[in-house]
C-alpha cells in the first residue's frame, strides 16, 4: 500500500507542483463546488497510478486540484463504492496518497437516507457527528504499516470537533439550516429493508447511506481531521411513502448542492 500510495502521490505531484492542506471528496450529485474552483488542474483517475474510476451515476472520475477561497484543495470528483466490486482497500486507496501528499484536513460529503422523522427531511444537511459501520468488512483489517498509523486507532472523535465547530459557526453566519446526527454506512448497492431500518433506527441512527465510513476510519487512522456532511436526498424506507429511486437522490442533491457547496467554501476559508 506504501510503495503503491507513493506511486500515486508523485504522479499528482508532477501534474499540480502544489501542496494543497485540505481535500474534499464528492457525493452523488453534489458537484456543484466544482464551479467554485479557480486555476483547476483535471486528472482522470484512470491516468493516476492505482487509483479505480467511479461507474456510479451522479460521480464523475476526476481528481482536482483549484483554489477555493484563494486556499489550494484537492477534490474528488467522485468515489468508489464497496457495492461497485471494489476492496476496502480500494475504495480508501485515495485517503492514504492524501496522507503522502501532506492533507491535513479532509470534508467528506454525501447523499443518504433519512430515518429521524424529528430531526431530517428531504433537503436536509447533517453535520455528522458520529457513525455506525454496518459494512461487512474494514479497511484497516490484514497487516498494519506503521508508516501510516498505529494498529488500534482510536475513534473517540471521528469527526473532529473543531471542524464542526468551524461548520456550525459558517452555518449560523450564512443562515444554512442544518442539524447533527450520527451516520450508518450500509453495504448497498439495494435500498435497505424496512426491517433493516428499523434495526438502524433502533441503533440510534439518524441517516443512512454506502459511503463515508470507510473513508471516515481511515482518515482517523492516518490522523486527518475530518469533517462529513450528509445531504438527505430521501426518507428511509418505511418511512417515505414511495418506492426508491437514484434519479430522484441525485435530483435532491442537485438542489442542495449549490448551498453545500457555499457552506464548504466558507469552511475551507477558516482552515
Amino acid at each position: 500500500m506504501y510503495n503503491k500510495a507513493l506511486e500515486a502521490k508523485e504522479y499528482i505531484i508532477s501534474k499540480i507542483n502544489k501542496k494543497p492542506k485540505i481535500a474534499i471528496i464528492l457525493g452523488s450529485g453534489l458537484t456543484s463546488i466544482m464551479d467554485e474552483l479557480d486555476d483547476k488542474i483535471e486528472m482522470e483517475y484512470q491516468d493516476i497510478p492505482n487509483f479505480k474510476t467511479s461507474t456510479v451515476k451522479g460521480h464523475t472520475s476526476k481528481l482536482v486540484s483549484g483554489k477555493l477561497n484563494n486556499k489550494e484543495v484537492l477534490l474528488m470528483s467522485g468515489r468508489f463504492h464497496f457495492y461497485e466490486g471494489y476492496t476496502m482497500k480500494d475504495i480508501t486507496f485515495p485517503i492514504y496518497v492524501f496522507k503522502l501528499l501532506g492533507i491535513e484536513n479532509l470534508i467528506l460529503t454525501n447523499s443518504c437516507g433519512g430515518i429521524n422523522i424529528d430531526k431530517v427531511h428531504p433537503g436536509s444537511i447533517m453535520v455528522v457527528n458520529d457513525f455506525i459501520n454496518l459494512m461487512p468488512s474494514n479497511p484497516l483489517i490484514g497487516s498494519n504499516d506503521e508508516r501510516f498509523g498505529p494498529r488500534f486507532p482510536d475513534m473517540t472523535e471521528p469527526y473532529s470537533l473543531e471542524l464542526r465547530h468551524i461548520a456550525k459557526e459558517k452555518a449560523d453566519i450564512l443562515n444554512i439550516d442544518y442539524v447533527e446526527g450520527v451516520y450508518t454506512g450500509f453495504v448497498g448497492p439495494y435500498y435497505e429493508t424496512k426491517a433493516e431500518i428499523n434495526m438502524i433506527k433502533n441503533m440510534g441512527s439518524d441517516a443512512v447511506g454506502m459511503s463515508t465510513v470507510p473513508e471516515t476510519i481511515v482518515s482517523n487512522y492516518l490522523g486527518i481531521k475530518t469533517l462529513a456532511f450528509a445531504t438527505i436526498t430521501n426518507m428511509a424506507t418505511g418511512i417515505q411513502k414511495v418506492k426508491h429511486s437514484h434519479e430522484n437522490v441525485v435530483k435532491v442533491a442537485n438542489e442542495a448542492s449549490q448551498k453545500l457547496a457555499l457552506w464548504i467554501k466558507e469552511v475551507v476559508k477558516e482552515l
